[in-house]
């Protein structure tokens, strides 16, 4: 495949630290001040973000704030569906909201705490103090009414975008949005929520989850409990991840092997393989099996997918049949929706993560654990994460390994003599696809270009380095 590349530009023309070499990724793009100006400027303002979840506005008038960078959007529950603001007051620019992230405006709407102008939750004006005191071209309805934000629904979640231009949300993703709802993500709610504040570029922290690769070093349980697995994704044999077997085990030891990956993969992120899963793959151990592993181990795990759909079905809760949605709509252990928001799917929970830029160096992180409930027995919805320090041993083993790596490597990017990174073409692809998307707005391709580019995001974890089209 050729790619099309161009001659390494440091500054001007065209944009700061290019990509001229799909293998390799500047390291400035991840401490540089002038690039991350340029992504508060043209990337963050044109792109889809997740902003909230919408159990968090269940009812009419319900609201809440999504802050990128220094941009405040309210997300309120109207009688028409969900609707967005900037969240400034038409008079003096305070924010309506100031002292609160989130609450329910039916009743009294949205007043400035400076003034007091009001607004109802459609964003109309219903009072400004003092209505004698202003000339009759700063009262026109229009001028005074919140200005709106671009939001849209999917997957249980908002999403808004301050580029009234842009594609909508579903043209962007791409299919990946058919195939994750048809493994019942807009059904999800969250039994919990972690955020943390990690000393490193937001970009460092979101590659650090766009392949499998490092599980030998980082997360050294998950290699030990099934070694063939990763041998056969990241190693020199060949075949699929389904006939990742160890020849010289039994199939009951393959079997068991398998099982203790599901525990850890649990007792490390919980939405990911949920623990009523693994409880229900536990019954499975004695199942009878044929001798052959490589025959043995797919019929396993078709087992635990087919008694998972029946058994949660039966509490109630509202699934799809996981092995027809395996051949229907495939999806991979993680993935990526451009810019900043992660979904890892597994069986019918999912973990799911988030990542704001705070600065060059610094970046705001959240974790949920996303599963399904019966139908009268979801829990409250979560308004707030719970903060931790990146280092806290209150954060899952999964997470806190990866944490203990975000901010050394950030470190290093700043070494003399380290000016790219050097990415492995057929598993690190999403990385280099990924930062040359930005370099794509960045640089002004036009919209549709950019719209495919994502689109091919989607089930790229642990991909191949691919042409862009630009």
């Amino acid at each position: 495949m050729t790619f099309k590349t161009q001659p390494q530009q440091q500054h001007g023309g065209d944009g700061p630290f290019r990509i001229a070499d799909p293998e390799r990724i500047p390291t400035r793009r991840y401490y540089d001040e002038e690039f991350y100006k340029l992504e508060c400027e043209r990337l963050w303002p044109r792109v889809w973000q997740m902003a909230c979840r919408l159990e968090q506005i269940p009812n009419v008038g319900d609201w809440i704030e999504y802050t990128i960078l220094d941009k405040p959007v309210i997300l309120v529950r109207t009688r028409d569906g969900v609707k967005a603001y900037h969240n400034a007051c038409r008079h003096r620019g305070v924010k309506i909201t100031e002292g609160r992230s989130h609450g329910n405006c039916r009743g009294r709407g949205f007043v400035c705490p400076f003034h007091g102008w009001g607004w109802n939750m459609d964003g109309e004006s219903t009072f400004v103090y003092g209505k004698h005191l202003f000339s009759e071209r700063q009262l026109e309805k229009a001028d005074l009414a919140l200005r709106p934000c671009r939001v849209e629904e999917w997957g249980g979640c908002a999403f808004i975008n301050f580029d009234d231009s842009a594609p909508s949300f579903r043209e962007t993703i791409g299919p990946v949005a058919d195939r994750l709802e048809a493994h019942g993500m807009s059904k999800l709610r969250a039994e919990w929520w972690y955020a943390t504040v990690l000393p490193a570029n937001w970009k460092v922290a979101m590659e650090a989850f766009m392949e499998g690769y490092h599980v030998m070093r980082t997360h050294p349980q998950l290699q030990r409990a099934t070694p063939a697995m990763y041998r056969v994704r990241y190693g020199s044999d060949t075949g699929g991840i389904g006939q990742a077997v160890t020849p010289d085990m039994t199939a009951r030891q393959n079997i068991e092997a398998h099982f203790k990956g599901l525990e850890l993969l649990s007792e490390g992120m919980a939405g990911m393989v949920h623990a009523k899963e693994v409880g229900i793959a536990r019954q499975l151990l004695d199942a009878e099996l044929p001798a052959d592993p490589a025959q043995a181990v797919p019929m396993w795990f078709g087992m635990v997918q087919d008694q998972i759909t029946k058994q949660l079905r039966a509490r109630g809760e509202d699934i799809p049949d996981l092995n027809a949605v395996a051949v229907s709509d495939p999806v991979e252990a993680v993935e990526f929706l451009f810019p900043h928001f992660f979904l890892l799917p597994t069986f019918t929970s999912m973990s799911s993560y988030r990542i704001r830029p705070l600065g060059p160096e610094s970046c705001l992180f959240e974790i949920w654990s996303l599963t399904h409930f019966p139908k009268g027995e979801e829990p409250a919805p979560l308004m707030e994460p719970t903060f931790l320090p990146y280092d806290s041993k209150d954060f899952p083993p999964i997470p806190r390994q990866d944490y203990s790596n975000i901010p050394i490597q950030q470190k290093g990017l700043h070494a003399q003599g380290f000016e790219f990174m050097r990415l492995a073409k057929d598993i690190e692809g999403l990385i280099s696809n990924y930062q040359r998307l930005i370099d794509g707005y960045l640089t002004g391709v036009a919209a549709d270009k950019l719209t495919k580019a994502a689109n091919m995001l989607g089930g790229n974890f642990d991909g191949k380095i691919l042409d862009l089209g630009f």
